[in-house]
């Protein structure tokens, strides 16, 4: 099911005019919205910008957080999710998700065993929602389409975003009204497996126990990396923007923006390339929460992580706490386009932590001790 404020859109029509109104999902079959003009064919093969072959520091970053050793290996994660979007103080809805709680069913693909395998996008879109709209659509069948799914998950969800990135420049060259941008945040679980990308400012974090982990780094300008980055390629911060005009430093598509990107040369600052993070989820590991800028301009993710946990433990619903997520989010004056994801890893709801109570050893001065073998004698008398 696609984020498109609660209707349905037929894959090969038109990207809808965003409304106003909020959208919430279930854990049904899930599709996003096509540009049926655009001839896009899936390579097997990781394709890389120039940019990203210049030197070392630009290869694709994969940071394993593997779970504890002595936790339980033969636990398997109950894959449930909600999504929810509201277009919120803005005057047109540029965010865009994708939930696929059976991910390689809705592709068409065998899945060998009957352990998880999902797949779940956020998409903020600037400058328009016809970037947004395509990666949504043409990314996950890109990974879906790759001869190593899923066997090498990482290097084939590096490789689709990369894939996107340049079918969407195609797009554009046929018809320059596409011209857009947009970040890009998704989440695969195969098994035990949790593999977040990212490119741009939306963010994944990870309950685990009631403690956040941040599942991804948001890619600003003035990030050190980033900056050196940018610098290296040619770019240049201004007033903590990419050469004066984009506040991230990772997105897909702005192909028409003049000094970000450059095709088939030496690329350019401003990089299609995501950071990819990577867990075994054990059975202490509840939920992930998959949410745009506009969410985290109000929530730390700490904090984000304590409201859904308060939520899920109440109604144990992710469609629900999403929503719940996003009207907390407008409460608190987030000035943005607002889209949520909630992905459950318990059929449960969490449960409640309660601090061991820790033993207090006391100690008595000898002076004390004689006095209280003085009060005792002389109750004795």
């Amino acid at each position: 099911m696609e984020g498109n404020n609660g209707s349905s859109s037929d894959s090969n029509s038109r990207p809808p005019i965003p409304l106003s109104a909020a959208a919430a999902t279930t854990t049904s079959c899930r599709q996003c919205f096509s540009i049926d003009r655009v001839p896009v064919s899936c390579k097997n093969t990781l394709v890389r910008h120039q940019s990203l072959l210049k030197t070392k520091t630009l290869d694709i970053s994969v940071k394993p957080q593997l779970g504890a050793e002595n936790h339980n290996v033969d636990f398997v994660p109950i894959v449930r999710s909600g999504a929810w979007a509201d277009i919120g103080f803005r005057s047109s809805m540029e965010d865009v998700y994708v939930c696929a709680d059976n991910f390689m069913s809705d592709h068409g693909l065998k899945n060998a065993t009957d352990e998880p395998n999902a797949f779940y996008g956020v998409f903020d879109g600037h400058g328009g929602k016809h970037a947004a709209d395509f990666a949504c659509y043409h990314l996950p069948k890109f990974i879906a389409e790759d001869e190593d799914f899923p066997m090498e998950v990482e290097r084939v969800v590096a490789s689709a975003f990369l894939q996107t990135d340049s079918a969407f420049e195609k797009a554009c060259s046929l018809d320059a009204a596409l011209a857009s941008g947009t970040t890009a945040l998704t989440a695969l679980v195969v098994g035990r497996l949790l593999v977040v990308a990212n490119a741009g400012d939306c963010r994944a974090v990870l309950c685990r126990r009631g403690n956040a982990i941040d599942m991804s780094n948001d890619h600003k300008p003035t990030c050190s990396k980033e900056r050196k980055r940018i610098e290296a390629c040619g770019g240049y911060i201004y007033d903590g923007y990419l050469n004066g005009l984009l506040n991230v430093a990772r997105a897909l598509g702005d192909w028409h923006m003049e000094g970000l990107k450059f095709s088939g040369s030496d690329g350019g600052p401003l990089s299609a390339e995501p950071e990819l993070m990577s867990r075994q989820l054990t059975e202490e590991d509840e939920f992930l929460i998959i949410g745009c800028d506009g969410i985290w301009d109000v929530f730390r993710s700490q904090n984000a992580v304590d409201f859904a946990r308060r939520r899920l433990q109440q109604h144990n619903d992710p469609v629900m706490c999403s929503k719940d997520i996003i009207d907390e989010a407008l409460k608190r004056k987030s000035g943005d386009n607002l889209a949520v994801i909630v992905v459950c890893f318990q059929s449960e709801p969490p449960r409640n932590l309660v601090a061991p109570r820790q033993r207090v050893q006391r100690s008595i001065s000898a002076e004390g001790l004689r006095e209280l073998q003085s009060f005792l004698d002389d109750l004795a008398k």
